[in-house]
């Protein structure tokens, strides 16, 4: 398949560099080692080169939904890859699946989500900060993954306007205040997954999710270590990804009115 006009591309500088742009006719990028003409890269085949003003090579590569997420412009934390994986393995989500997300933040998770929802399926994301949520839809653009998103300006906790969704990501400071507003939107059974840095916020989240109604509760953490690998001197990476955030996963259950009152 060769590059053309609106693909997302990541270049990889001799130095093992990577940037990640989208190619337009006429559009240029610079960086360390020169200037790049976006234009000849129209037509290249995938793991071919072009040159820059500096006569330096670039490698074309299409890029991976992780290189996608760690290459968004970051008005906020985000969700890591590690993380975003088991979210998408634990509460199932693929192609088909609708999911609503609050907050959006810079996108990053959004854009796992999007593209796996792809090319039926539809992300549903609020974000009450407007600079916020502008930043993330440029983010998801690059991305190559607008048409399966839909971005609401709001406050998730006064309630979701979508019904019988699939999935609820919660990725909120207060967890518990969105907690009815997604059991709202979930269509029975449900999955919902939420992401905290501390423990009173787990411990509260788990509380609120049961009293809610929600079933198999579980609270997971993710620790990565990557490897500097060379003959005779492989050793862990200088820098490690380690405490990033708790991961808590539950299903909708549907609870009788008067079992709900009791508790």
């Amino acid at each position: 398949m060769k590059i053309k006009s609106g693909d997302t591309i990541l270049l990889v500088s001799p130095d093992s560099k990577s940037f990640m742009v989208v190619v337009e006719e006429g559009k240029s990028f610079s960086s360390h080692m020169g200037i790049l003409d976006l234009s000849s890269a129209l037509g290249k085949k995938w793991g071919e080169t072009i040159v820059s003003s500096l006569g330096n090579n670039f490698v074309l590569l299409k890029p991976t939904v992780e290189q996608k997420i760690m290459k968004v412009r970051r008005a906020t934390q985000i969700v890591y890859p590690k993380d975003a994986a088991l979210i998408l393995f634990k509460t199932d989500v693929r192609a088909g699946t609708r999911v609503v997300e609050a907050a959006t933040g810079s996108g990053a998770l959004t854009i796992a989500l999007a593209n796996s929802v792809a090319p039926s399926g539809k992300v549903y994301t609020y974000e009450k900060r407007e600079q916020f949520m502008n930043n993330a839809k440029d983010n998801v653009r690059r991305a190559g993954l607008s048409e399966y998103v839909e971005f609401n300006c709001g406050d998730a906790r006064e309630g979701f306007k979508e019904t019988d969704v699939d999935v609820a990501i919660l990725d909120l400071p207060s967890p518990w205040y969105g907690i009815p507003a997604a059991y709202g939107a979930l269509a029975p059974g449900g999955r919902i997954a939420s992401i905290s840095p501390t423990y009173n916020q787990v411990e509260r989240t788990a509380e609120s999710l049961e009293e809610t109604g929600f079933v198999r509760i579980e609270t997971v953490e993710l620790i990565m270590r990557s490897y500097q690998v060379k003959k005779g001197k492989t050793r862990p990476d200088n820098r490690t990804v380690a405490h990033t955030g708790f991961l808590t996963f539950a299903f909708k259950g549907i609870m009788d009115v008067d079992a709900r009152e009791s508790k």
